[in-house]
Parts: C-alpha cells; structure tokens; sequence
C-alpha cells in the first residue's frame, strides 16, 4: 500500500520530487498544488511536500501545523529564528515536520565536516553559487551551514568567528555572523564553498551538485519515509539519515 502525497510546488525541485515519487512503489501523487491553490487544499492529506517559495511556504506549515498533517519542507528561507519562532507560536508539533534545506547526501557530508573543522578555525566564509533561475539567496543550505558552523564553535566555547569589515555590503550577508557570498548565474547547478582559515593555511570544503535529479532522490525517499514514521520538528537531512552534524 503507498501513501499519497500532495506536493506543492511545480518549478524545478517539485518536478523532481514529483519524478522520484512517481518512480517510487511505497509513495504516490494525489494532487499538485500551484500558485493558485490555497493552503486548505492541503485538508485531509495524509503527507505534504512544499517545494513553493517562502511567502507560500510560511502559511502552508501553519495549516499542516494546526491540522496535524505531516509535512517535508523543500523551501528555503526557513532560518533557524523562523522555526524557531514556529515552535514559539505551535509548540512541539503533533504530526511530522521535517525540514531540509537540501536533500543531496554530499551536501549533508559537507555539513558534518564544517562542524568538525570550525572549531579551529577563527576566520570562515561560505560561497554558493547556483542557477540564475533561483529566486533566492543565500540559499538555504548556505544558511543552514552556517548556522551549524555558529552552533559547533558555541559549543565548544568559542566567540564567532572573524569576519574584518562586514559592515560592507560586498562582504556578503552575515548568517549568524558568518560572511555568505551568493553567485546566480548560468552554466551552474548548485554549488558551496565553505572556506577555513587560519595563520598559514586555508581548508576549504566543496559540494558540486552536477545532476540533482540523481543526486537529490536518495535524500527525497528517506525525508518521505521518515515524515510518515516520525512526530514533531526535524531539521536537515542529517537528522533525517541519523548523522552526527
């Protein structure tokens, strides 16, 4: 027996999350919501996917919220003050609400070594680079990422790390003090440079996303099974795989 979904959304990663689900025999479609549907069209559904933008995203998670309807977010713009205000307004959530700011597993590998390395390392700055069809920026992986690097030195009692003169605006946008840089241009998919740097060296990790139709399907399929299995606020596809970001 497969669960239906209901997915909201239809620009790129809507259409590969429609594709994965489709070729899937545990999930199938039962509608498609669009710019001109409404948040109470996700009534009676027993899974939703939002893959909308972020002015659509905010109210469709109130109403799965409020109705007790599980949920996969895809949107980004969903920082850690958003839910963390979500959670402020609702409480622990009855149903599933599983955040991913990007379902490629490369990317959560990414994360998980930012968290190691930014602990040693004062100076760090992130550049992502994507499509110039993406209407935003940073992306939310960039945003995610850095907040994980904010929360690992805290952790290990440390101040934020250094960023000279980020009061200019060509030093990018500070996310929980760290500098984001964000490219849109054409010849790109997705792609995010977290450089490290300290006296006499520089690490510097990077994720290139090549085809996300590949690439993202792993993660959509376990976002999917962990939303109907699971209750309450999930955040990153790291926590969805069980791994130690």
């Amino acid at each position: 027996m497969t669960t239906p979904v209901v997915l909201a959304g239809r620009g790129r990663l809507g259409s590969i999350i429609a594709d994965v689900i489709n070729a899937s025999d545990e999930f199938t479609i039962e509608r498609v919501l669009d710019s001109s549907s409404t948040p109470e069209d996700i009534l009676g559904a027993e899974l939703v996917v939002d893959a909308t933008v972020l002015a659509a995203s905010e109210p469709l998670v109130r109403t799965a919220m409020t109705r007790g309807i599980p949920i996969v977010v895809a949107t980004s713009g969903w920082t850690s003050a958003k839910l963390d205000a979500l959670t402020t307004e609702f409480g622990e959530p009855e149903a599933s609400v599983v955040v991913v700011p990007n379902f490629s597993l490369g990317s959560v590998v990414e994360s998980v070594l930012a968290g190691i390395a930014a602990p040693y390392f004062d100076s760090v700055e992130i550049v992502e680079a994507h499509h110039a069809g993406k209407v935003d920026s940073p992306s939310g992986t960039a945003v995610r990422t850095a907040e994980h690097i904010a929360d690992a030195r805290r952790a290990a009692g440390l101040d934020g790390v250094v960023a000279p003169f980020a009061d200019q605006p060509a030093r990018g946008e500070l996310i929980a003090g760290v500098p984001v840089h964000s490219l849109r241009r054409p010849g790109v998919v997705a792609k995010q440079d977290v450089i490290f740097s300290g006296p006499g060296e520089s690490l510097t990790l990077t994720h290139d996303t090549i085809d996300p139709a590949r690439a993202y399907a792993p993660g959509i399929l376990a976002a999917l099974r962990y939303a109907v299995a699971s209750t309450g606020l999930t955040v990153g596809l790291d926590k969805v795989l069980g791994v130690d970001a």
